[in-house]
């Protein structure tokens, strides 16, 4: 006999909503429409209903813990509507799962459902990136049916509900000795059926449509940020509030310039003879050139930083840092001053840079 407190991983005195919820997670994790062909998973479905079947049943579970019932077999009265463990309940429960999770009454399951979000992409130069731009996007969706104004049906006339599920959303499908929700044929889930449809939308309570907005792209974003434009998604069902439309930013790489979070990198040749003796060069930032001070002994690799030089901050407000990494340029060929000066300075400098690799 099993023990249907351990089939949903119980004890016995487990109160009615941990039953609940612990049906709730195992049928979703078990339900065949989420492991189809999965024979396994479908006994272990039909074991996890029929121990919800009895013990959120008050008599039910009475007659269980008294040795009255046996653990396995069908569900008995399972389908009856007068307790507990009825369809009724199993109906509440797959609404809520397979709906996005609206419980209660007929009424709430047959509200209207928010439109779906969108997410359309945007392709930006850098110096967009870093001042900012106004972009057109181009966006096909649903929109609002605009002769019916959402609802699907025609004008004096509304949907109402569904007499097969009773505004449910969800019927029983008998599986030997107990029934599994699934969604109503009549109205597709909906909980609602429309008679007298809209002649243009056809019930469907949107129409496609071809849309064109400006975004207002802000300074500082980097590839791949999201701008959120409310209620510019998916039309919403039956007259319910759009989704929202999320313009994603793809941003052009800069010949110039690396980012690093808010800060920028930029690469800055600088002579042998100005990295030895010091100097002032300059440099490129995102408004302009500005004057850099090389110390005197730097060498290659070495970042300077300037402060507020970077990109615009998101959050928050100001810029980021710029960073000088200087590159020693090393000349590849030398006029015969040249060399005769740095003949001059090799037998002037007597320090060995090798001399540590053998101490």
């Amino acid at each position: 006999m099993n023990d249907l407190y351990g089939v949903l991983g119980l004890s016995k005195g487990a109160s009615a909503d941990d039953i609940k919820k612990a049906y709730r997670k195992l049928a979703r994790e078990y339900h065949p429409d989420r492991n189809p062909g999965d024979a396994k998973a479908e006994e272990r479905f039909k074991e996890v209903s029929h121990a919800y079947d009895v013990l959120s049943d008050s008599e039910k579970r009475r007659q269980y813990d008294a040795g009255q019932m046996f653990g396995t077999g069908n569900a008995g009265g399972g389908n009856a509507s007068g307790g507990g463990g009825g369809f009724g309940d199993f109906a509440d429960i797959f609404s809520s799962m397979f709906r996005g999770g609206r419980g209660g009454g007929a009424d709430q399951r047959t509200a209207s459902r928010r439109g779906s979000d969108l997410e359309v992409e945007v392709t930006l130069s850098f110096d967009q990136a870093m001042r900012g731009a106004q972009l057109p996007v181009t966006v096909d969706a649903q929109q609002a049916c605009d002769v019916c104004g959402g609802s699907g049906a025609k004008s004096g006339s509304s949907p109402r509900l569904c007499p097969e599920c009773r505004g449910r959303g969800v019927v029983g499908r008998d599986l030997g000795g107990f029934s599994l929700g699934q969604p109503c044929p009549r109205c597709q889930g909906n909980g609602t059926v429309i008679d007298d449809p809209c002649d243009k939308c056809k019930g469907a309570g949107g129409i496609p449509a071809r849309r064109k907005y400006t975004v207002k792209i802000p300074p500082g974003v980097k590839d791949g940020t999201r701008i959120r434009m409310a209620g510019k998604g998916q039309a919403g069902t039956r007259g319910a509030k759009p989704g929202d439309l999320y313009v994603v930013s793809r941003v052009t790489p800069s010949r110039v310039f690396t980012r690093q979070g808010d800060d920028l990198v930029v690469e800055v040749p600088v002579t042998f003879a100005e990295a030895a003796l010091g100097a002032r060069v300059d440099v490129p930032t995102i408004d302009g050139r500005i004057k850099l001070t090389v110390p005197e002994g730097s060498q290659d690799g070495r970042s300077l930083r300037v402060p507020g030089k970077g990109a615009p901050k998101l959050k928050g407000s100001g810029n980021g840092d710029l960073i000088a990494r200087l590159r020693v340029q090393v000349p590849e060929k030398l006029t015969q001053a040249e060399r005769t000066a740095l003949e001059r300075f090799a037998q002037l400098n007597t320090g060995n840079p090798r001399e540590g690799l053998f101490s």
